[in-house]
């Protein structure tokens, strides 16, 4: 009656003896496997599943040593046909009448489905490399093909992680210039000097080691798209030799005598407050005009939270593929205290996080002790205080928080963007107070 029971399960089932010999194997771990029962049944189960744990942590095993059970832990099995395949197990011991140990009992979720649905998330919330589901990125995305598809100048401004670079080579792949070159460039990060001729290349004599001539980003980048990040950061000087690049479509290179064409898109980007730098006379009024013909603001992480999980899925992925491991997901803790960041470094301090965490996982799921160590402490934001971990309230409650701070307070226009009725986030908003209220009388 147990073994027919155990058959309907839709998870993997299977107990082994004191020697390691599987002596039940139901019909769901035939099907995840791909092994049959009379195949299996009197083998080693390392022999079986040949999982990523058998040699050196397998979880039976500590379960017997123990007395303690393991609990949704994930690994990889390899079936029949060769193929990797994620679980997720959970063991426990098996004692005969007297209440002696007679073997281990372990449990198995196939992880395939789980996985799969991850990528068509991903799919279906991005664009040309881009993730996002949020208002604020879905609003970039209907307008990207109709920017790319024009030669205007586009400027970028965004703070320093958000991306600013991803979003332009979105936009020359969107072109019709995708079969030439993108060529970046961050003009922070050099002298004047450097700068000019990383720019405009230069000709052989123009100084002392130049003793032939060099193309310069704009002549390697022709019929193409150049890339000028942090354009807020070159001097006036390197201004107006730009301006004239924009306004006549030519250059020289240092040393040169003649004026060179150039028939390239340009897009900037800056983490700084272009029309104020105007303002206060550190940047000219006229290139400003020549690059804010098409503005695009990319919004800060903390502004777009509803993206940090399929962010992490895709970093996860990402990394997988790079290092060469098989970890599947993070951690709830984790995920709540990810939800919980400000990340002040946006999305490439989301990227590090990840990365970091990989360098120290040697399991299938990113737990907390992975994480860098101002990450770890004890702090939690006020939605998490009274729990060990973000509960769905909890990440509604900080999702509807950020929604009404972006739009100053409005209910409608955060229920706009939240895909919710105004009266849904009104009785939302009711909830939250009485719960706030209860909690305080409480204590």
């Amino acid at each position: 009656m147990l073994s027919n029971l155990l058959d309907c399960v839709p998870d993997g089932v299977f107990t082994v003896d004191a020697g390691w010999r599987v002596t039940f194997f139901n019909r769901a771990a035939e099907r995840i496997t791909g092994i049959r029962r009379d195949e299996a049944v009197g083998r080693r189960c390392c022999d079986v599943f040949r999982a990523s744990i058998c040699e050196h942590a397998c979880a039976l095993k500590q379960t017997l040593a123990t007395g303690r059970p393991v609990v949704n832990k994930v690994v990889y099995i390899v079936d029949a046909q060769g193929q990797k395949i994620p679980i997720s197990i959970s063991t426990a011991i098996l004692k005969d009448e007297h209440g002696r140990v007679a073997g281990g009992v372990e449990s198995f979720r196939d992880l395939r489905v789980v996985a799969e649905l991850h990528r068509e998330l991903e799919q279906q919330h991005s664009f040309a490399d881009i993730i996002g589901r949020s208002a604020a990125v879905r609003q970039i995305f209907e307008i990207l093909p109709q920017i790319a598809e024009s030669d205007s100048t586009v400027l970028l401004e965004g703070a320093s992680g958000t991306g600013k670079e991803l979003f332009a080579r979105a936009l020359h792949t969107l072109s019709r210039r995708r079969q030439k070159r993108f060529v970046a460039l961050n003009c922070g990060a050099l002298p004047d000097n450097l700068l000019e001729s990383e720019l405009f290349g230069y000709k052989a004599g123009a100084f002392t080691d130049a003793r032939r001539d060099k193309p310069g980003r704009f002549a390697r980048a022709e019929g193409g798209t150049i890339f000028l990040d942090e354009i807020g950061d070159i001097s006036p000087a390197m201004q107006a030799r730009l301006l004239r690049v924009l306004q006549e479509r030519v250059y020289e290179p240092l040393g040169g005598i003649e004026p060179v064409k150039t028939d390239v898109r340009v897009i900037a980007a800056t983490n700084k407050d272009l029309a104020q730098q105007v303002r206060d006379g550190r940047f000219r009024e006229d290139l400003f005009y020549r690059i804010h013909v098409i503005r695009l603001e990319l919004p800060r992480l903390r502004d777009r939270r509803e993206d940090i999980p399929l962010l992490i899925d895709h970093f996860v992925a990402r990394f997988n593929r790079l290092k060469g491991k098989d970890i599947v997901s993070v951690s709830d803790d984790v995920l709540a205290r990810l939800m919980e960041h400000p990340f002040p470094g946006n999305v490439r301090e989301l990227e590090n996080i990840i990365e970091h965490a990989f360098v120290l996982c040697r399991g299938g799921v990113i737990e907390m002790k992975h994480l860098p160590p101002d990450l770890r402490g004890n702090r939690l934001g006020e939605a998490l205080r009274l729990g060990e971990a973000m509960t769905l309230r909890a990440m509604e409650k900080l999702l509807i928080a950020d929604a009404l701070r972006r739009h100053g307070g409005s209910r409608k226009l955060a229920a706009r963007e939240l895909g919710i009725n105004a009266s849904t986030l009104f009785r939302k908003l009711k909830e939250f107070k009485q719960i706030t209220a209860a909690r305080a009388g409480k204590a």
